[in-house]
Formats: C-alpha cells, structure tokens, sequence
C-alpha cells in the first residue's frame, strides 16, 4: 500500500476478500473506495429471482462487514445507471482508476465493454481481472486458435495448463478514499420485499451466505465429503453434492481456491493408493471444469442464451404449451420423480444436478416445452442461478450442443427413479400424497393395482394427477418432431441455395413477449486500450464452416420415417433463414440482419418484471398470459398455501 492512487473498486459476483485480484490490486496502488451497484433497470429479463435476490443481501452484509474491520466502507447504490453511479463515485473522491472482475454472460460482455470505453474516452484508468475462472476464454484454443466445442477437448487442454499456485491473500489493512456519495442501507436497495421475507427466514435455517462462511462450506465438503463424492453424487435427495454452487456464483469463493484444495487431495490419495479418493477427485473437477466450460461457451457463442449453437434447432416444432408448462412447473405432471424435483425446487430454491437433468430434459423431450422457457423458470427460482450454467444445461439436455444429449434420446422417468432413488424416499418427502405408497410401484403408481391404491390412499386423478402424456405418445411425438426439424430445415438451405427468402419458424418464441434487453445486439467494439494486459476481451469472429453445426443422426432414426399425426399444428413466429447465421464465435452473429434482432430477443411466455412490461399485440391473440411469471408463481404459492 505503497502508493498514492485513489481506485473505485466495483464489486460485482466476487464479494470476497480472498483471492481477489482486483481488490488486491487496488489496494496495493494506495487508497481504495469500494462500492456494491444495484441497478434493477440494467438487469433487464435477468433480474434475480427471489432466493438469489437473499443470498446477494446476505452476502453483501457479510462483506460490508469485513472491509469496514479493515478500514473501509462498501458503498451500497441502488440507481438506473451503473455508469453515472460509477462517474459519481469517481468525482466524489477523486479517483483516476476502476477495477473490477470480468463477468462473461452476454448481458455483461455488451454492458462493461460500453462502461469501459465511456470510461477511458474521459481519462480514467480501467483494469478488469480474472477473478472467477481457472482460465480467460480466450486462453483456451484448439491447434487451429479456434474455440472448442466439446467439452472434453476443452477440460483436457485446461488439465495440461500450469497454474499459478499463489493464493492472494485478504489485505491486512485497507486505506480508505475520502469522499461522499449517497448510500443505501442494505434494506433500501430493495433485494427482499416485506412480503418474501417470511418465505426467506427459512432459507437462513439451512444455508449462511458470506465469504467467509464459503471457507467453511469448502473445507467440510473436502475434508468429509469428497472421499465419497463419486458414490453419492447421483444419489438424489439429501446432501451428496458439495453444495457450494450459491458460493461460487456470488464469487464469495474462490475456483482456483477449490481446484487447488482438492488437487492436494488428489495427491495425498494417489500416494495412498486410493482410487475412491481419485475417482471422487477427477470426478468433482470435471463438475468444476463444466462450469468452466460454461463462460466459455457465453463468450466465444455469446448468443447461447437465445438460440441454440447446433443451428438445426431453430427450426424444431417446440410445443409452446402452458398449461403443459404450469403442470410441468408445479410438479403435477403424474410422475414422481420430476414432480418430486420441481416440488422441491418450490420449495427450498435448490434440488440436485441429477434432478436438474430429469426435469429439464422432461419438459424438453416429453412435454417439448422450448428449451428456454425452462431455461428462465430456473434462474427465477433456483438459489444459486446462474445465467451461463444454466445455458450450458438446457443446452446440453435439449441436444443443442455437440456433445450433449441426442435430441432423440427420451428417458422414462420410472426408469430413473429406479436407478437415482431406489427405494423412493426422495419421492415420499416430496410428495406426501404417495408417502404410504410401496417402493414397488412409488414410480409408476397409475401401474399399481386398485386394492394397492386404495390401502395407499392414492386417488389417480384426483390427489395426485394421472401422467400428463404417455411415453410412447411423447416418443412417437418426438420422433415426429425431429423429422419435422431435418425437413424444413432442408427445405430452408434449399430457399437458400436457390436464392429465394423463405421464412423459416423458430417458435420457442411463440406466445411470448420480446423484453427490451440487447444482449442479442452483441456487436462488442474493440475497447480503447487500458494500461492492464490483463483486461477482459471480446469476442472475435471465428470461421464457423470448420465447427460442426449439426449432430450426426442416429441410424435407426434415418432409416424410416414414423407415420402419425400426433404432433400438434403449432402457430410459429417468423425468422429469417439464412446459411450466415449459423454457429459461429462471434459477437456479431445475431446481427446478420439488423430487422431480425427484435425477433430473437430472448423471451418465455410474458416475462416481465415491471409495470411498465406490457403484452405484445402480435402475440395476444396466441397466448396471453395477463400475470408476469413472479406474480404467477407468487399467486400459486399463496394458493398452495390456502390448501394447506
């Protein structure tokens, strides 16, 4: 602390002390005037959910607490202009730097790069570093200097990195920079309204936010869980995962920390000969890696969370059901196990990964609820939502990457039930309406005879609902889908070759409202140069013709046609059909045509979160949904409430 340079230190997702290089660096420079910006306005469609708004208050005291220990005090400003805030912030006390920590959703990246040139244009300093990964997005590249897109080839290259072995430790003593500005008390940035704060008071029995209760979280897990980490992890129910996921969203915890922590521990098992231990290690880095994997993905296809990157998928027949959805989001749905998870998800904001891959790739490919509708309820409800996460599951699950599940691949959840909760007591907690319900039929009760129902107290239909659509109705309706999918998508590179402007349908989008945010305008220009070589890139254009845009087909799906008509007619948005748009790393893609941005505006069923937010006329007459989906999920839980 050296010198004499007044820094803003703006904290975003890594409220933390330790292993913090931007708040190290500050620090270092001489004087420091940290500050927490809360602008609801610039969160847009992604404006947390309600769990994740408890967390980020709880998180924020804690940290408020640690600097002011230290000698300073976190500035907290609730405002409709991050960059105003920060200019205000900067005359207030004089400061000739900014730092931060890079954030890699599509959101931030237009976002920072905007904040970053502004600020530079005026002759203030800005340094961003790498506070949350293992590794910068733009480290990581093929033989070729392209992005992958398998998550094996990445992960593997990553493996083969050294890394830096230093942990920064917390300042021992902060020098604050004098100077004023308007600060909030915790409760007028308005994270939690008076009416959730009963539903939160539970969430505080169970989980302590903060970084240094992180610390905690991570060395129980490591020293008491990890051994047998490969054992339980597809257990669902109870406490076999690390649960440190809400730690590392909010930055409270440290990756490398992680990695590092558990990397010893993969040497001290390996001199021991224990494969459990090594099994469990390679198995928890991977989880890690795939976090990884999913900035990854947000920065080099930073139009993930809009459109799919296997380009066939824009033209797949989604079923845009909501009443399908409704059911499918209050766990009545007539199978146990995703009723279960999605109950539970209700309930606490957290279930299990496994449980994440069985409801999401339910509503995909039984129910064929487009992929970002399922995509949004997430990051509404769960605790540790998190934007590129989440992209890269339903993703994943919805068969819109190369690697991921085959979009034909339907598994029955009776089947899973089986295998991830064997004896059925997951299902008894969640559903106490097949509490007495024997294990042989508790996944698949509407099998069970009459006199087994009767002695259960099971009314199919009635206390527990009869299974939304048969198996093989889905499958049949799946397969008809798909083979829909390869026609039109064939018949639009016709179009295309023949030089003719077909209009192709993508409706995901269906029934729903186009949200002002222009994440999907992702034209990023290059920054004005800052003096750190460690400042955050922007995405940069890739030959998409040597990335495979669609998956190989299975045999057995090519060889012969389905004949059925179970698949709904669907109304369908317009999208244009062009050979252009297809994958490719660049922050330019969804700009092909300036017309179609408003179009493949990210969207599920009126999402809003404002007064101002206002149904869609071209859309009214297909579906109109008069409730934003907070109020929705609001009112049913009142109502769950009522019955009670």
């Amino acid at each position: 602390m050296g010198g004499s340079i007044k820094t803003v230190v703006w904290f975003r997702r890594d409220l933390r002390m330790e292993d913090n290089p931007a708040l190290a660096a500050a620090a270092k420079d001489g004087s420091i005037f940290p500050v927490y910006i809360w602008c609801p306005k610039e969160e847009g469609q992604f404006y947390p959910g309600r769990v994740s708004r408890w967390w980020l208050k709880q998180s924020l005291v804690h940290l408020k607490q640690s600097l002011k220990s230290l000698g300073a005090e976190l500035m907290l400003i609730k405002t409709d202009s991050i960059l105003a805030s920060l200019l205000e912030c900067i005359e207030a006390v004089g400061a000739t730097k900014v730092v931060f920590s890079h954030l890699y959703d599509p959101v931030s990246l237009v976002r920072d790069n905007n904040i970053k040139e502004k600020l530079v244009e005026l002759g203030i300093s800005v340094q961003s570093y790498n506070g949350d990964l293992l590794y910068e997005p733009w480290e990581v590249l093929d033989e070729s200097g392209q992005a992958f897109t398998t998550f094996e080839a990445y992960w593997n290259k990553c493996l083969h990195f050294q890394m830096q072995p230093v942990l920064l430790l917390p300042p021992w003593k902060l020098v604050p920079a004098a100077g004023t500005v308007t600060n909030f008390s915790i409760e007028e940035l308005g994270l939690e309204d008076e009416s959730e704060k009963s539903s939160n008071a539970l969430l505080g029995r169970v989980w302590f936010p903060g970084w240094s209760n992180a610390e905690k979280a991570l060395t129980e897990f490591v020293e008491l869980h990890l051994l047998d980490y490969s054992k339980n992890r597809l257990k669902v129910g109870g406490h076999s995962t690390s649960l440190l996921s809400p730690y590392l969203h909010y930055g409270e915890l440290s990756v490398r920390k992680v990695f590092q922590y558990v990397r010893r521990k993969h040497v001290l098992w390996t001199k021991e000969g224990n494969s459990l231990g090594e099994d469990s290690v390679a198995l928890f880095l991977k989880a890690i890696g795939l976090r990884e994997y999913s900035r990854y993905l947000c920065f080099n296809f930073p139009f993930t969370h809009e459109r799919s990157i296997l380009s066939n998928l824009k033209f797949f027949p989604w079923h845009a059901d909501r009443t399908y959805f409704k059911a499918w989001r209050q766990g009545r749905t007539g199978y146990p196990l995703v009723d279960a998870g999605m109950r539970e998800l209700w309930a606490t904001g957290w279930i299990h990964n496994r449980e994440r891959v069985i409801v999401s790739s339910f509503a995909v490919k039984v129910l064929l609820l487009p992929w970002k509708w399922g995509m949004k309820y997430f990051w509404d409800t769960l605790l540790d939502a998190d934007l590129e996460s989440d992209i890269l599951g339903w993703q994943y699950v919805s068969g819109s990457l190369p690697d991921g599940h085959e979009l034909e691949r339907l598994d029955s959840p009776e089947v899973q039930g089986s295998k991830f909760d064997p004896e059925g007591e997951y299902v008894r907690h969640w559903l106490p309406e097949l509490a007495r319900m024997p294990t042989e039929w508790i996944h698949h009760p509407w099998d069970a005879p009459f006199s087994v129902l009767k002695a259960s107290g099971v009314e199919m239909g009635l206390n527990y609902p009869k299974p939304i659509i048969e198996l093989d109705l889905a499958r049949e309706r799946l397969t008809e889908a798909i083979f829909k999918m390869w026609e039109t998508e064939a018949a639009s590179r016709a179009s295309d070759t023949n030089c003719t402007n077909e209009v192709v349908v993508d409706n995901s989008d269906q029934g729903t409202e186009n949200l002002a945010i222009s994440a999907t305008a992702l034209k990023i220009n290059a920054p004005r140069p800052t003096i750190s070589s460690n400042d955050q890139k922007v995405p940069k254009i890739q030959n998409s013709e040597n990335l495979p845009l669609n998956r190989k087909r299975s045999q057995h799906m090519v060889e012969e046609k389905p004949q059925g008509d179970n698949l709904p007619k669907l109304k369908n948005g317009a999208e244009t059909s062009r050979r252009d748009e297809d994958i490719c790393s660049t922050a330019e893609s969804s700009l092909v045509k300036k017309q179609t941005t408003s179009r493949d505006s990210f969207c599920v069923p009126q999402l809003c979160f404002s007064s101002e937010c206002k149904s869609s006329p071209e859309h009214e007459s297909s579906v109109s949904l008069e409730q934003p989906l907070q109020e929705q999920i609001d009112m049913e839980q009142s109502s769950r409430k009522d019955s009670n």
